[in-house]
């Protein structure tokens, strides 16, 4: 398929773990994989990386040397952490624009989520397939099927790989770094400048009132899935997540505007302008105009930020 549709063939970049598909069995299932590749003299023919889900996980993996084979297979440990899975990437290795081809055991491939490249052709995979394509280097190769010529010319399939469900010694806990709170806190202060850029105390919204209900603008009427990543993108916008009001100029702005198909941008229908979601959301609160939008398919989110969004832009 990837050929008839003309997607690139070369992995640019495999990336295994997240908060998915990291557990110890997954990591060791690559590893099994990557030492027989080693065996043969093969290393990584595309950039490799890990996140291991946990500070358990990373630990034990250390511990047990997991991460080192992965390490000296070409793999680059990440920090334990949500990383390129939601756009925390400052990828170096291709140009904005550029169509390339990544593989990833993530669990969610939406257009430009990992790197904030619209061109980039996210396949989403099993930890396990993941590391093989990353060995092979190409999107084509079935390791079930297709064969890996070693550093001796002589070719060789992968095995099944094969790991313990669990650390034969345990977890390690690694390190602890919680921070337990006071047992009353009532008395402690929290002191946040305004002028702070990532910080900012919410303010209590307006009561609800049935009658803003009537006689509502749309704002934008969504066309196909409005998930999370539409409603509120992560990445770079994350440094505002205790900002309210800089973090709401990202609603919205990969959603797809039905009125024209494209992304972040619509209709003011008070001026007729045509401008960012954002801002004409905006400018309908500062005019006291009750605004609603109106979903297609899937849409929504479970996480509380994204309705902050709208109550805050009234």
């Amino acid at each position: 398929m990837a050929r008839e549709k003309g997607w690139p063939l070369d992995v640019r970049v495999g990336l295994i773990g997240s908060c998915t598909n990291s557990s110890y069995e997954d990591m060791g299932r690559c590893a099994s994989i990557v030492k027989e590749a080693m065996q043969h003299g093969l290393k990584a023919k595309s950039l490799f990386h890990i996140t291991p889900g946990s500070e358990q996980i990373r630990a034990t993996i250390e511990r047990d040397g997991i991460a080192q084979t992965l390490r000296e297979f070409g793999g680059t440990v990440l920090a334990n952490a949500c990383g390129p899975c939601i756009g925390q990437w400052d990828r170096q290795d291709i140009k904005k624009g550029e169509k390339n081809t990544i593989v990833t055991s993530y669990n969610r491939n939406f257009i430009g989520r990992n790197d904030a490249n619209a061109a980039t052709h996210c396949f989403v995979t099993s930890p396990e397939l993941v590391t093989a394509m990353s060995l092979a280097g190409t999107l084509d190769f079935d390791p079930r099927t297709d064969s890996l010529v070693g550093d001796d010319g002589k070719e060789f399939k992968l095995s099944n790989p094969f790991a313990a469900e669990l650390p034969p010694r345990g977890f390690d806990p690694g390190e602890d770094t919680y921070q337990a709170p006071p047992g009353d806190g009532s008395s402690m202060a929290v002191d946040v400048s305004p002028e702070s850029q990532r910080l900012q105390l919410l303010s209590p919204f307006d009561s609800w009132n049935p009658e803003k209900l009537q006689d509502m603008t749309i704002l934008i009427k969504v066309k196909g899935k409005c998930t999370t990543d539409h409603i509120s993108a992560a990445g770079p916008w994350l440094k505002f997540r205790g900002h309210l009001d800089n973090i709401s100029n990202n609603m919205f702005l990969a959603a797809i505007n039905a009125e024209n198909e494209e992304m972040n941008n619509i209709q003011n229908k008070s001026t007729e302008a045509w401008g960012p979601v954002p801002a004409t959301a905006r400018a309908y609160k500062a005019s006291g105009i009750n605004w609603c939008v109106i979903g297609d398919d899937n849409y929504g989110k479970r996480k509380e930020k994204r309705s902050y969004f709208t109550s805050f832009y009234g």
